[in-house]
Order: C-alpha cells, then sequence, then structure tokens
C-alpha cells in the first residue's frame, strides 16, 4: 500500500478521498489550509478515529508550508508515494468584476498551489524513482460555462502545468494521472463556499444578468440525467482505482462526468494530438516512464 499526500482534504472530494483510500489500507496524510478553522476542525475530529489516516496543515499558497507538510509526511511514514492535487476554490461572477488581484489569487490557490506541492514533493519523489503525481482537474477546461471565467482559467493552468511537468517527472520513474470530475453540485462546499468579484461597481453593471447567475447552480444539476447519482464518491472511487493500477498502467487522463459532456472524446483526441506532436520534436522519450 501506498503513502499518500491529499491536499484540500476538509471537505468534498478531498475529504471522501481520504476515508477511500486509509479504508482500503493506504497510509492517507490529509492536509487541508488549516486545523482550525470550522471545516478543518470538524474534518480533523472526524478522521481522528480512521486506521490509517492522518491530518497535516498545508496551505497551498505558501511554499514553506508545503516544505514543512511534506517534510513531515516523510518523516513519520519513510516515504512518500502519491501526491494527491486536489486543493481549489471557486469564483462565480461577471469576467470584468474580477479584478486583477481576485484574478491573480486564485491562479495562485488552484495552479500556482499545485506546482508549491509538486516542488515540496518532487525532490523525494525523483530520489526514490518513483511515484506518482495525481491531479483533480476538471471538465472545466473544455465546456467553459458562462460566470465561472477566473475559475475556468485556473484550472486550464493547473491543468497545463500537470502536462508540462509530466514530461520531466516521467524520466524519473515518476507517473501523473489528470482525473477530470464533471461538475458536481452536490457533497461538495464548491458552490456554496464560492467567492464573489471584489469590484461591486462593475458587478452592478451586469444587474441584468443576475438572474442567470442566481440558477447557476440549478441549471448545473438539471444537467444529469434522472437515474444517474452525481455523488462525488464516484470520483474518490476513480482516484482509489487509478492508484491501484500497476506501475506504468495508469491512464495520463480519465473522466468522471455526470452530465455526459463529452470530455473525455475531446482530451482523446487532443492528447493524441499533443503526443504526435512531442514526437515530431523528437522528445518521444518524454511521453514513456523510465524506470
Amino acid at each position: 500500500m501506498s503513502v499518500v499526500l491529499i491536499t484540500g482534504s476538509s471537505t468534498g472530494i478531498g475529504r471522501l478521498t481520504a476515508l477511500t483510500l486509509a479504508r482500503q489500507g493506504h497510509q492517507v496524510y490529509a492536509s487541508m489550509r488549516s486545523l482550525t478553522s470550522p471545516d478543518g476542525a470538524a474534518t480533523a475530529a472526524e478522521f481522528a478515529g480512521v486506521e490509517n489516516l492522518h491530518v497535516v496543515e498545508l496551505d497551498v499558497t505558501s511554499q514553506e508550508s508545503a516544505n514543512a507538510a511534506v517534510r513531515s509526511v516523510v518523516d513519520r511514514a519513510g516515504r512518500l508515494d502519491v501526491v494527491v492535487n486536489n486543493a481549489g476554490h471557486l469564483y462565480v461572477g461577471y469576467v470584468e468584476a474580477f479584478t486583477d488581484d481576485d484574478l491573480t489569487h486564485l491562479i495562485d490557490v488552484n495552479a500556482v498551489g499545485a506546482h508549491r506541492v509538486n516542488r515540496a514533493a518532487l525532490p523525494y519523489l525523483r530520489e526514490q524513482r518513483s511515484g506518482t503525481l495525481l491531479y483533480v482537474g476538471s471538465t472545466i477546461i473544455v465546456t467553459t460555462p458562462p460566470f465561472l471565467g477566473p475559475y475556468v482559467a485556473s484550472k486550464a493552468a493547473f491543468d497545463a502545468l500537470a502536462v508540462v511537468t509530466s514530461y520531466e517527472a516521467s524520466q524519473f520513474g515518476i507517473e501523473t494521472t489528470i482525473v477530470m470530475p464533471g461538475a458536481i453540485t452536490r457533497g461538495t462546499a464548491h458552490f456554496p463556499n464560492a467567492s464573489r468579484a471584489t469590484d461591486t461597481a462593475v458587478t452592478a453593471a451586469y444587474a441584468a444578468l443576475d438572474p442567470l447567475v442566481a440558477r447557476n447552480e440549478e441549471a448545473t444539476a438539471s444537467l444529469v440525467r434522472p437515474g444517474i447519482d452525481p455523488d462525488p464518491q464516484g470520483v474518490a472511487d476513480e482516484i482509489a482505482r487509478v492508484l491501484a493500477l500497476p506501475r506504468g498502467e495508469k491512464p495520463f487522463r480519465t473522466v468522471v462526468d455526470f452530465t455526459e459532456a463529452g470530455v473525455d472524446h475531446v482530451m482523446a483526441f487532443a492528447d493524441l494530438t499533443r503526443e504526435a506532436f512531442v514526437h515530431r520534436l523528437g522528445f518521444g522519450e518524454t511521453l514513456r516512464l523510465q524506470r
């Protein structure tokens, strides 16, 4: 079984993944930004009674925090096998109303945050010449719905960083998988905890569109066909399935989309195009796991 570090474990997919993997026998280090926040404290108390499940504080906006968290895991477990980059936040509103600071902050959390965690973890993974970087991305980089502009941009940056990091990490025996959940409107705090644009004057100028924004979550939920259960546990189960696969057999990308938007077909073609281009460049070896 693996030693797994998960970011953003206080709620939603991160919390469910931590519980699922721990119950399967993995040594799980569930990290969250604060162990004293309401969500963090409640989840830490819940996890305290679960075998194989440990909590660690990790703020993805701080390299020092990421370094300390990874070092703590390695000191306690003796190694690190898997990093699940899951931490993220949602913004809802009109693109123009988000200031440059708003946009910069979200990209910092959702994209640069994973890069910080990777920078903390990769020295250990490179030294042991094995490990898995698993990213919880989003189908939103393809579907690009309205009123979520900064979030779309941040997840696109997150995905791109995961892809380009994979070329180099693979040469040290480190696997990459990007799990792309579709829109999930229940069982997570994504929509309830979403932030709004700070430029209220510009937001007011778009007031005619407020009814559309108000039914954003409802509209998203309506995309799920009757009989399909859009439970985020399905994403946790897919992560567990991927991690159970033998070394060298993990998929580069997998989609869990209860809205059935067809993103899996789009990404399959996009990845084939990308791989063909990398081969044409003469860098085909970066697409193969070196042992």
